[in-house]
């Protein structure tokens, strides 16, 4: 029998809370130096986490600056904001349509 496959754990920058890989989102510093939500995991570059706790999002859209922090790269607003628009969208897509 095959050992269990150990699952990746890593920490949000905002409230430095250990968690399984897949349980946070992922801000990545791509090669080009653009920044961007990614949904998949699997970008290439740079990557930071975050909870899906509103509250860290929230924290890091006031400024905390612990994401530019992870990424060791300038975050302006705009690319925090949208972020938050692409994390927003993404938990909207997950939630499941409410019935009439």
């Amino acid at each position: 029998m095959a050992p269990a496959r150990k699952i990746p754990q890593r920490s949000c920058v905002v409230c430095r809370t250990k968690r399984d890989k897949k349980d946070l989102l992922r801000v990545v510093l791509t090669p080009d130096g653009d920044i961007k939500f990614d949904p998949t995991g699997r970008v290439a570059g740079r990557g930071s986490y975050l909870c899906r706790n509103e509250e860290c999002i929230k924290a890091e859209l006031k400024k905390s600056g612990k994401l530019a922090k992870g990424l060791r790269h300038q975050v302006t607003s705009e690319e925090l904001s949208s972020i938050a628009r692409d994390i927003l969208e993404q938990a909207a897509k997950a939630q499941p349509a409410k019935e009439a």
